[in-house]
């Protein structure tokens, strides 16, 4: 039987889908390991990470013990997850010996995105193929590998980024750290793993082939850089947990009616944005289940929601609202029918989730790859992007610009058709008979028979 090591890497957002495609790969006659880096940043990785283990007791854990980082520059601390990366990439050293032990030997690494400069020396002196994991869209891609070319004066003389075939994007689309200086822990990662992925076996992304054509083509055509291996679209990756009750508010709700808010797992706006979003969200007249984050870590997020949004705004909500302030099951709420829409910040884990279960989407994108994605959003018909709204954090959105852009994505039943469709070519890609649960998708399923001549 041969055997595939997965390395996710910090945050929910690159943990979520690795364990979907490790629960995945069980199906197709393979020993399964998860290298963990511990100790995990966030209370929600730590808590999942126990329940995939439990669920799935054929899928064997391995702890990457970190070691700890003395010399740390303040730039570092802006952003604890960027750090947490830091500290894996600081401690992968020690992935040379834990890989030899594994037993039997490992036919592949699927390693994440972020660690690839880190790890692909590592497996290339032990000659076990790596592949990478990108963990968000394809379009999103296309900017990473090319990055490191214009990192330099080019970047700065240009308006948008121009590859062939392709549709430009605006600068103004790219993540902010890397329209700073070149000292920070974010352009770092981008400009180092997008240059050494050249060097991998194969690039996965958890996007499908008929949202993406135009990037997955450009990608695998050599439009964006010379001597990029195989770029496999393996979505989208399907829930790796049995359904369970998500909230009993949520039965009492008529179908379609709710608007699910939420800006994922390391998104915390301030004080005052919270408030503007609490007013649009009354003002607009539907039903809505709101998850407020106050810090990014949740270790640290140990505010009363009333302090957080006040007591007033707590008042006027309980109408027609649910407000909570702890992590959700978010397959669960998507899922549920009394759902019909979604006011997200487009981290590409809820966007992929939320084309898997039909909901549109009123994109608000807050850092990161999220305004790349939001075009992804607005391209496929899965929703709508209000652009003036900017990055989060930048520019104060009033609550009255707010409740206009809910009823405009609510009220929008093509919307709504275009969503169902989305989900239809999600689940005819994952393989899924009309009443049945087949997940063996043709593109993983070709790759496992790669990584099975491996080990023979």
């Amino acid at each position: 039987m041969s055997h595939i090591a997965l390395l996710p890497s910090s945050g929910m957002g690159h943990l979520t889908p690795f364990l979907r495609l490790a629960a995945l790969l069980t199906a197709h006659d393979l020993k399964i390991t998860i290298i963990t880096p511990y100790p995990t940043i966030s209370l929600a990785e730590s808590q999942i990470l126990s329940h995939f283990f439990s669920s799935f007791p054929q899928i064997r854990q391995v702890k990457l013990y970190l070691l700890p980082l003395d010399n740390v520059s303040s730039s570092s601390e802006e952003d604890p997850f960027y750090y947490h990366i830091e500290v894996i990439r600081r401690s992968s050293h020690l992935l040379s010996s834990l890989l030899s032990s594994l037993s039997p030997p490992l036919a592949a690494l699927i390693t994440d995105m972020s660690l690839t400069a880190s790890v692909l020396p590592i497996t290339g002196a032990l000659n076990i193929p790596n592949y990478i994991f990108f963990t968000s869209s394809a379009k999103m891609l296309t900017l990473f590998i090319s990055f490191h070319t214009k990192a330099n004066s080019k970047l700065y003389g240009m308006d948008a980024l121009h590859i062939p075939t392709l549709e430009p994007i605006p600068k103004s689309w790219f993540p902010p750290p890397l329209l700073q200086d070149t000292d920070n822990l974010f352009n770092t990662y981008i400009t180092e793993n997008g240059k050494e992925m050249t060097k991998s076996d194969g690039i996965l992304v958890n996007t499908l082939e008929s949202i993406e054509q135009e990037s997955l083509a450009a990608l695998n055509g050599g439009k964006i850089i010379l001597g990029l291996p195989s770029v496999t679209a393996i979505g989208l990756l399907p829930p790796c947990f049995e359904k369970c009750q998500p909230l009993a508010w949520l039965d009492n709700q008529p179908t379609g009616s709710v608007l699910y808010v939420s800006f994922g797992s390391r998104t915390a706006m301030s004080r005052e944005q919270l408030r503007e979003l609490g007013d649009g969200l009354v003002r607009c007249g539907y039903r809505f289940l709101w998850v407020v984050k106050d810090k990014k870590v949740d270790r640290e997020d140990d505010k009363d929601l009333e302090d957080v949004i006040g007591n007033e705004l707590m008042e006027s909500v309980k109408e027609r609202g649910l407000v909570v302030k702890h992590w959700l099951n978010q397959e669960n709420i998507l899922s549920h029918p009394a759902v019909g829409g979604f006011l997200s910040h487009c981290g590409w884990n809820s966007l992929t989730e939320a084309m898997w279960h039909g909901v549109r989407v009123l994109a608000w994108p807050q850092h990161g790859d999220q305004k790349i994605n939001s075009a992804v959003v607005e391209k496929i018909g899965l929703g709508i992007w209000e652009m003036s709204w900017g990055w989060g954090g930048k520019d104060m959105v009033k609550g009255q610009h707010i409740a206009e852009k809910v009823s405009e994505l609510m009220g929008n039943e093509l919307l709504r058709i275009k969503a169902v469709c989305v989900k239809e070519k999600a689940r005819a890609a994952a393989g899924m008979e009309p009443g049945g649960t087949s997940l063996k998708m043709k593109a993983l399923a070709e790759l496992t028979e790669t990584w099975k001549k491996y080990s023979s």
